[in-house]
């Protein structure tokens, strides 16, 4: 193992799990935060650099709102359920979901390196059906006999958590399938665990045939710290497309300020603005919801201040559409 790889994954070993250590560590007393939770099937954790970023002794810190556990979780909010985009029924095959034209989503592992609370997958079915070893050739020859498939979406959790053998060995096998002309990538790491860039990693994107796309995932600015730009730079050096997608966070990213910021600070780092979704209704996840109306208020601000290319595309995912439904 180098040493890259070797910081990365104990980095990763190193991440928070316990509520009372990241409060301490954020020097935030426990009787500020009210009504604090314990979920052992989704329990907290948070890499410390990203922790790092989150605002000392501040129990409102946007980020720290995304990944602390809370009793709001517990509330039954209509409407919401365990599959809210409508995944389970659209699995052709153990770690592969078909919804769209044209692309496909490999759902690579179920590992993250961060829970965040808002998570429209929290309740997902991995043990069942996430890409194990044994199901890949499966899933690759799905894949193979349907030359309508023009791009394959690696997911998860976050398929940057595959360690560089698996990962290479699903990129190599992607490639070789010649319809498939782009791959994509969505992962939280850039942003929360930046060290996971490696220069294995780096050669092996780079190495592939078929163009690299890779969906990055902050909400807010304060995420993008300086080891989040120097890897969004040797990404960029070595031909990936950067995007990224954000959700819409109630009393995260709710104001049309935070999220300008948001959008100029990642064109900075040569990352485009590409969704703002509104919230998928996953049960536990109803506090974070921005009303429609709010949300269409928010966008209008971004458009009066921004140039259209740094403005995202404000969208909400309906079970069983065809695509991503557009909110104007």
């Amino acid at each position: 193992m180098n040493t890259q790889t070797a910081a990365w994954q104990q980095a990763l070993a190193d991440a928070f799990t316990s509520v009372d250590a990241l409060c301490e560590y954020l020097n935030i007393p426990l009787n500020s935060i009210a009504s604090l939770a314990d979920f052992k099937a989704f329990p907290l954790r948070v890499p410390r650099g990203f922790a790092d970023c989150m605002r000392p002794g501040d129990p409102d810190d946007p980020l720290l709102r995304q990944v602390l556990p809370i009793q709001d979780e517990l509330a039954d909010y209509p409407g919401y359920t365990h599959d809210p985009v409508g995944d389970l029924g659209a699995v052709a095959e153990a770690g592969v979901i078909h919804k769209y034209h044209g692309r496909v989503l490999l759902i690579s592992t179920g590992a993250c390196a961060v829970h965040c609370r808002y998570c429209f997958r929290r309740n997902f079915p991995y043990s069942e059906l996430q890409l194990s070893t044994q199901k890949i050739q499966q899933a690759l020859t799905y894949i193979a006999s349907r030359p309508e498939i023009s791009e394959v979406i690696l997911s998860g959790g976050d398929p940057l958590l595959l360690n560089d053998d698996k990962l290479g060995q699903l990129l190599q096998r992607l490639g070789e399938i010649d319809h498939v002309r782009r791959i994509r990538i969505h992962s939280r790491l850039p942003i929360v665990l930046p060290m996971r860039i490696t220069e294995r990693l780096l050669s092996t994107l780079s190495d592939l045939a078929q163009p690299i796309v890779m969906v990055c995932h902050a909400n807010h600015a304060n995420e993008l710290s300086t080891t989040v730009g120097s890897a969004c730079a040797h990404l960029r050096r070595h031909g990936v497309t950067l995007l990224n997608q954000s959700v819409l966070l109630k009393g995260v990213n709710d104001n049309g300020d935070t999220l300008c910021e948001l959008s100029e600070k990642l064109f900075e780092l040569g990352v485009l603005p590409y969704y703002l979704h509104l919230l998928d209704r996953a049960s536990g996840v109803g506090h974070f919801e921005v009303a429609e109306t709010d949300a269409k208020r928010l966008l209008s601000h971004m458009q009066q201040r921004l140039p259209g290319y740094l403005v995202p595309k404000l969208v909400k995912e309906q079970a069983g559409a065809a695509y991503k439904i557009s909110i104007c």
